[in-house]
């Protein structure tokens, strides 16, 4: 299953299969915890079916659990929320760094309000918007059940990757170390 959409927009001019890897199972639930918890925000995307324009907001993931569910704190009352409750088809988009490390990811968002889970996610941070502590009553949890993931990083890291283009410069080849693909649960 290729995103044709994102792989349309890759400025690749080498041989597109070698830069296409679809990860499954764990190790597409590795590279998606790997990616999304590096990263300090993600956009979060509401209001896609329902209402023009979509609404847009800066959120950070507490956790992305082993089936590949992504776990975010919102008020109870929040525009967000409301938007969720009316259509819960969302949109995350997340960078890692400034070349390497995005994913974009469709999926399905869930309102949840059991205490057990987010005594579990509370981190004493949170209380800069949750003064109630963990036990505020205007905190939920979004879970995010993805139904779409595509991503774009590097084969071999960071560090790699900046050689690589530093040389490419230099030799006048293209020496891309990038990788993308769907990840699939």
């Amino acid at each position: 299953m290729e995103n044709a959409a994102s792989r349309d927009s890759s400025n690749n001019t080498q041989n597109t299969q070698d830069h296409i890897k679809t990860l499954e199972g764990t190790e597409a639930v590795k590279k998606l915890k790997d990616l999304a918890t590096s990263a300090e925000n993600c956009f979060f995307c509401t209001n896609i079916k329902t209402g023009l324009p979509l609404s847009v907001r800066p959120m950070s993931v507490l956790q992305v659990d082993d089936a590949g569910n992504l776990w975010f704190m919102s008020h109870n009352d929040s525009n967000k929320n409301g938007e969720i409750a009316q259509d819960p088809f969302t949109h995350l988009f997340f960078q890692e760094h400034k070349n390497s490390g995005f994913l974009n990811i469709y999926g399905i968002t869930e309102i949840v309000t059991d205490q057990a889970k987010i005594d579990e996610l509370w981190n004493p941070l949170l209380k800069v918007w949750f003064q109630g502590g963990k036990d505020d009553a205007k905190i939920s949890l979004l879970k995010v059940v993805p139904t779409n993931v595509y991503y774009w990083d590097t084969k071999h890291g960071e560090a790699i990757a900046f050689i690589k283009m530093a040389a490419s410069i230099i030799i006048g080849k293209t020496m891309d170390d990038s990788v993308e693909g769907n990840l699939e649960f």
